[in-house]
């Protein structure tokens, strides 16, 4: 009787964490349900804890979110330090998750390929804050109004309200770690001048 307690103690859990990660990435259902294909009123019964989770309904939100099915049902942990890398391809990208945490800063590693000629940047803007450090290649931003090149072991850190736009900036493919944070926060601090 104790696990049927507990795991339905674990299923209850499930909607508000999915609500609150929801909420801290500023996504709406709407814009959530066009991504995982399940219909707003289903998301939002499951947030509510009026629909029972199962796997047809986390595993697209968990691919949505870029988190470990685990992190959604909040599975205990496993003592074991290690993020493991499970790479996500996104519009031609390679992003590899280095940090677990559902919400607040997110590490992670991206692999942008070559730069088609023929294809023209598509700036976007959303919420948070980024950090970017270039591992190799040349990475090209476009940051707003700016166009510039960064060269391996450059930075840049913007505000995502801001149009933007990372690419390849010539034939070779670019890597880079980036921090991505909901707005306001920051990878670093920085000194005042006295």
């Amino acid at each position: 009787m104790a696990d049927v307690d507990e795991l339905s103690t674990v299923l209850a859990a499930v909607g508000p964490r999915l609500r609150a990660l929801r909420r801290q990435r500023g996504i709406t259902l709407a814009d959530l349900a066009e991504t995982t294909g399940i219909s707003e009123s289903t998301l939002s019964r499951l947030e509510s804890g009026g629909r029972r989770p199962n796997l047809e309904l986390l595993l697209p939100l968990a691919r949505a979110y870029g988190v470990p099915l685990d992190e959604l049902v909040g599975a205990p942990r496993t003592g074991d330090p290690r993020v493991h890398l499970r790479p996500v391809r996104r519009s031609g990208m390679t992003f590899v998750p280095l940090s677990r945490r559902a919400g607040g800063m997110q590490a992670h590693k991206l692999v942008i390929p070559p730069s088609r000629r023929d294809t023209e940047p598509d700036l976007k803007i959303h919420e948070g804050h980024e950090w970017v450090y270039v591992l190799s290649g040349r990475l090209r931003l476009l940051l707003g109004d700016q166009d510039l090149v960064l060269k391996p072991g450059e930075v840049a850190e913007f505000d995502t309200h801001l149009p933007h736009w990372l690419g390849s900036a010539d034939s070779d493919a670019v890597e880079l770690l980036v921090l991505f944070g909901p707005q306001g926060e920051r990878a670093h601090l920085r000194a005042r001048a006295t």
